[in-house]
């Protein structure tokens, strides 16, 4: 069976899916769950400028509304890895 390897950031897999990207392992108690919800054109780029950032914990057995333990919207990509990344990171020290 073929390994798959995901980028990572701080030693921790960021995934991405279409608009959505998750970080975290997912063996932990909690990811970060990043939906991209608009985006506005520079040139020829696609700039995010309407994210969702939500921390989950890990728990498949409750539905995933009973699971976000944070949530917020940023109106940049880079605003919301910053926010993510430290609910994430303090969470898992708790």
């Amino acid at each position: 069976m073929a390994e798959t390897t995901f980028l990572t950031y701080k030693g921790k897999p960021l995934v991405r899916k279409g608009n959505e990207i998750f970080y975290g392992d997912m063996t932990e108690k909690y990811v970060v769950r990043f939906e991209i919800l608009s985006a506005k054109k520079d040139g020829k780029l696609e700039i995010a400028d309407k994210v969702s950032v939500q921390l989950i914990k890990n728990d498949s057995e409750k539905p995933i509304a009973e699971r976000v333990a944070k949530d917020s919207e940023k109106s940049s990509l880079f605003d919301a890895l910053d926010i993510g990344f430290i609910w994430l990171d303090r969470a898992l020290k708790d």
